[in-house]
């Protein structure tokens, strides 16, 4: 862990603009060359409720939002009434002191009130409070004024020179007025050794679906995997990728499968529910053979569920998408960069093995927004897209199912001269014939599933196996999937520095499972616990339909939240103590 670690939070309704001082102090921490990682709690409403964004910043590598918070910003009093009480002494709480008073929560925080009404002059801008809040911040955390202003002329540019300068003032305002009448931090945030930059993690998942090739992308809009579609949308003209808003999941499935059958890299984006209505057409990409993938951005649920709140509640939907046996990928990237890096690779396998993929993200990594360094994003990785026929032919009898060796058949596209076939949803044959066409033929249906089966016989070859991170031997052995990484990484380093031997292993490869590996690392732990942000224990059950391994103990959550680093210490020793073999923690901060 670095130096400095810092994280603030600022509070308010939606309406009240909160995003818009949470990306202006984005853009002044990663231009400082500081990592950054933010996550917004907010509600499934327009106007009114309670929006929470949280904002840590450290001058080492960070991977989630933290335990604590040492600024707060309330921008109305039900803000003030729900966290006041979470900050201690050494910590700071700035409101508009006009309309916002402390309550009884009071645990030593240093109360920064600021008369916006005085500081603004009246204006009439509602938004204005956000701003002379912004000018306190700076102060505060020790950032000089003139990176806030040249933030704000950045932010305000486009809106003309008026807005900017009234932006400007009301924060030279805040700055000053807070100069005077608070106590900044005693550290400064350092200067990093270069600028860096910030995604979510549904630009990352677009770029490396940009990257990876992809020419067509279609989506119905629903949170939290709207963001694939705005950015491919805004970056659709440059990068010569048609996008298509469909009506329904229906036909954005039926449709990024025809783009693939036509020859392009295709994809589409949805959360639980719209997955649920596209599980038709990935079977019928399996049964056509045809590389696409999809992307299920899990919230929780059933159902509508809290479309605002993160889970890892979908692993089931995914592996059983769909009726009967068939081939497909499926992946669960660990953090951003992670997310970026697996689009191409799951393209390359998805052309190579001819079967859709399915990457599991979550609105944690989807909506939440990342530090990272632009150096080590390869925006031209390397395209594999199998065997693939590309020159016409002047014979007859192609087979587009042949049955090979490997399983896995040569593809032409079509139109190609020389490689007419019939592609359907019905079983075939060797030459496309359907079936369904013949009285019947039971051994050409055997031959067919286990030519598709077969593809898959040295699939593992092409992807890493999980690896145990953290110190041999260790006393306990924390294992996760998909998003938990970057908590349980930041957990186990609290809990070696504590005394409590802990390793760590992460495993986002889904299908295929690297079963063998994964049991050759869990074969010599002591004791296991696996962390999971959902209710049944869904990892842990397909673990052990795969392995047959059952972990000594579990760490879940449920209630809409990720987990802070704190919450798997206690839990592990809960565990350790023999209080429990299965650990909820609580949320402490009220979103």
């Amino acid at each position: 862990m670095g130096t400095y670690d810092f994280a603030l939070a600022i509070g308010g309704e939606a309406g009240q603009g909160i995003a818009t001082p949470g990306d202006i102090l984005a853009r002044i921490i990663v231009r400082r060359g500081l990592n950054l990682v933010t996550y917004n709690a907010y509600q499934s409403i327009v106007r009114g409720g309670h929006i929470f964004l949280t904002m840590r910043i450290c001058d080492a590598p960070i991977y989630n939002h933290g335990d604590k918070l040492d600024l707060l910003m309330c921008l109305n009093q039900d803000t003030m009434d729900r966290h006041q009480r979470l900050m201690g002494p050494g910590t700071r709480i700035i409101y508009n002191s006009d309309n916002i008073n402390p309550g009884s929560e009071d645990k030593g925080a240093d109360l920064c009130g600021l008369p916006v009404g005085e500081l603004t002059e009246n204006s009439r801008n509602r938004l204005v409070q956000n701003t002379v809040g912004m000018g306190a911040i700076s102060f505060l955390m020790g950032i000089d004024f003139a990176v806030l202003e040249e933030s704000l002329t950045l932010r305000f540019q486009r809106r003309g020179q008026e807005m900017v300068d009234e932006n400007v003032k009301v924060a030279r305002a805040g700055y000053d007025y807070a100069k005077e009448h608070f106590r900044a931090f005693d550290q400064s945030p350092p200067v990093g050794e270069k600028p860096l930059a910030v995604w979510s993690g549904n630009e990352a998942l677009a770029m490396g679906g940009a990257a990876a090739g992809v020419k067509f992308y279609a989506a119905y809009p629903m949170s939290p995997a709207t963001g694939v579609l705005h950015w491919m949308a805004a970056n659709a003209r440059n990068l010569g990728i048609m996008v298509r808003q469909v009506e329904d999941e229906i036909g954005v499935a039926n449709m990024v499968v025809g783009a693939a059958q036509a020859g392009t890299r295709s994809l589409c984006a949805t959360s639980g529910g719209g997955f649920a209505l596209m599980t038709e057409a990935i079977g019928a990409a399996s049964m056509m053979e045809i590389p696409v993938v999809f992307i299920n951005v899990m919230r929780a649920g059933p159902s509508t569920g809290v479309p605002t709140k993160t889970e890892q509640g979908d692993l089931w939907q995914v592996l059983g998408a769909s009726q009967g046996d068939f081939e497909r990928i499926i992946v669960a990237p660990v953090d951003c960069l992670d997310a970026f890096n697996i689009m191409p690779e799951i393209f390359n396998l998805t052309d190579k093995y001819q079967c859709p993929g399915i990457v599991i993200s979550d609105l944690y990594i989807s909506e939440g927004r990342y530090s990272f360094d632009p150096d080590k994003v390869n925006m031209h990785p390397k395209i594999d897209r199998g065997a693939l026929i590309t020159e016409p032919s002047d014979s007859d009898g192609y087979l587009r199912y042949k049955d090979t060796d490997s399983g896995i058949s040569p593809r032409a596209m079509p139109g190609l001269e020389g490689y007419v076939h019939l592609v359907a949803t019905d079983e075939h044959d060797e030459d496309s014939t359907l079936l369904s066409d013949e009285f019947t033929n039971p051994h050409k249906r055997r031959r067919m599933v286990e030519k598709r089966a077969r593809k898959f016989d040295t699939i593992l070859d092409d992807i890493a196996p999980p690896v145990l991170a953290g110190p041999s031997g260790a006393d306990v052995t924390l294992i996760g999937w998909g998003s938990t990484q970057g908590v349980i990484t930041e957990a186990v380093d609290a809990l070696n520095a504590e005394g409590v031997s802990t390793n760590h292993l992460q495993i986002k490869w889904m299908v295929p499972f690297h079963g063998e590996q994964i049991m050759a690392i869990l074969g010599q732990a002591k004791r296991t616990i696996i962390v999971e942000n959902n209710y049944s224990g869904q990892f842990a059950r397909y673990l052990r339909s795969e392995t047959g391994f059952a972990a000594n103990g579990h760490i879940r959550k449920y209630d809409g939240e990720p987990f802070m680093p704190h919450h798997i210490v206690d839990g592990v020793k809960a565990q350790v103590g023999g209080e429990t073999d299965k650990y909820v923690p609580y949320q402490e901060i009220t979103v």
